[in-house]
C-alpha cells in the first residue's frame, strides 16, 4: 500500500494519536450498522465484510444491511438510523441538493464522507443466446432489469439508454432476482451500476453464456458528456466471458458515517479499512482501489473530522477547513 512520506514527528504524533483514540471510547455506540444495498451485488459483499472486519478488530456488534442501495443510505446514515453507509458521488450530490427521491426537498447534509472505495463501472450484460451484443443491439421494448429503485444504477442507467436512443421497459429489483430474471427469458437485458466482478454477472458466467456489453468510443463520449462519469475500463481477467477490456465509464464511491458520531470512533474505523489493502482486496477485487491516495476523489461530501484527520496525518492530504464537518 503506498503512503505519502511523512516527517517522523508527523508520525510520533499520528501513533500518539492513533493510541489515545484507541483508549478514548467516550460516546461510541455499542453497536453499529452499515447500510449496503441488495444481495447479489458488489456493495453487499464489499459492505458486509468491511463491517465485520471493523468489528471484529475493535471489538464491537456489527454488520451489513441490505437496502436500496446508495440513495438510500444517505438518508439513513443523515437520519441517524444507519451509522454507516456507502454511495456513489452523483447520489451524494443529488442528496445534498435535496432532489434525493426518498426525501425530495431534504438537505442530507448530516451524511460524511468517510473513506474513498472504488469506481462503480456502468456495464450491459445479456444472454449470449439473445444475439444482442452491442447497445446498438437492444430491441425496441426490451425489458431491462436497472438494479434496486433508487440505486445508483436505477438512477442513471435509464437515462444513459435515453441518452443512447435505446427503447426499453423499466425493470427493478435486487441483483441476484434480476440475475435470475434474465437466465429465466424475464427480462432481455441487466444494466449493471457497481464494483466488479458483480457477483451476480460471475454466478450467472458459471451457469450459462452471457455477453458483456462494452460501449463503443462513441458511446462512451456521448455518456460522459451528458453525466458525471469518468472514462473506465473493465479488465480482461474481471470475468471469464471477456476476451479483452471492456470500455465503460464509471462512478466513485466512498464510505459515508453519520456527521454526529465520535471522531475517535471514526478516525478508528477508517484506521482498521485503509492501513491494510490486502485485507480489503480479500473481501472484494474491488478494494484494490482502496487506498489513502484516492481520497481527493471526493469532492462533494463534507468530511467526517474523525476520518479528515486520519488522511491528514496518515496519507499527506490537504482537505481545506470549509469541507470538513464542524471543528476538528
Amino acid at each position: 500500500m503506498k503512503i505519502t512520506k511523512i516527517t517522523a514527528l508527523a508520525l510520533t504524533t499520528t501513533l500518539a494519536t492513533g493510541a489515545a483514540f484507541a483508549q478514548d471510547r467516550d460516546g461510541w455506540p455499542e453497536s453499529f450498522t452499515v447500510g449496503t444495498a441488495s444481495q447479489g451485488g458488489t456493495y453487499f459483499a464489499y459492505g458486509s465484510g468491511w463491517a465485520n472486519l471493523v468489528a471484529e478488530e475493535l471489538g464491537l456488534t456489527g454488520g451489513g444491511e441490505v437496502t436500496g442501495g446508495p440513495m438510500q443510505n444517505m438518508a439513513l446514515v443523515h437520519t441517524g438510523e444507519a451509522q454507516f453507509g456507502m454511495t456513489t458521488m452523483g447520489p451524494a450530490a443529488e442528496s445534498l441538493q435535496g432532489t434525493n427521491p426518498i426525501a425530495p426537498g431534504l438537505a442530507m447534509t448530516n451524511a460524511c464522507a468517510m473513506f474513498p472505495m472504488y469506481q462503480t463501472p456502468f456495464s450491459v450484460t445479456a444472454l449470449s443466446s439473445s444475439g444482442i451484443s452491442s447497445i446498438a443491439d437492444i430491441p425496441a421494448g426490451a425489458r431491462i432489469g436497472f438494479g434496486p429503485a433508487g440505486s445508483t444504477s436505477d438512477t442513471y442507467f435509464p437515462r444513459m439508454m435515453e441518452e443512447l436512443g435505446v427503447d426499453f421497459e423499466r425493470r427493478n429489483g435486487g441483483w441476484s432476482d434480476l440475475g435470475g430474471q434474465l437466465q429465466d427469458g424475464l427480462l432481455d437485458v441487466i444494466a449493471f451500476a457497481a464494483g466488479v466482478p458483480v457477483p451476480a454477472v460471475s454466478q450467472l458466467e458459471v451457469q450459462t453464456d452471457v455477453n458483456i456489453i462494452e460501449f463503443t468510443e462513441e458511446e462512451q463520449a456521448q455518456i460522459m458528456a451528458a453525466f458525471p462519469v469518468s472514462e473506465f475500463d473493465i479488465a480482461a481477467d474481471t470475468y471469464t466471458t471477456l476476451e479483452s477490456d471492456a470500455r465503460s465509464v464509471s462512478m466513485w464511491n466512498f464510505a459515508i458515517a453519520n456527521c454526529d458520531l465520535p471522531a475517535s470512533f471514526v478516525y478508528e474505523v477508517v484506521d482498521v479499512v485503509m492501513s491494510d489493502n490486502e485485507r480489503m482486496v480479500n473481501i472484494h477485487r474491488a478494494a484494490r482501489s482502496t487506498l489513502p491516495e484516492n481520497w481527493d476523489k471526493n469532492t462533494v461530501l463534507m468530511w467526517h473530522p474523525g476520518a479528515a484527520q486520519w488522511f491528514t496525518e496518515n496519507a499527506g492530504a490537504e482537505i481545506a477547513a470549509d469541507m470538513i464537518h464542524g471543528d476538528m
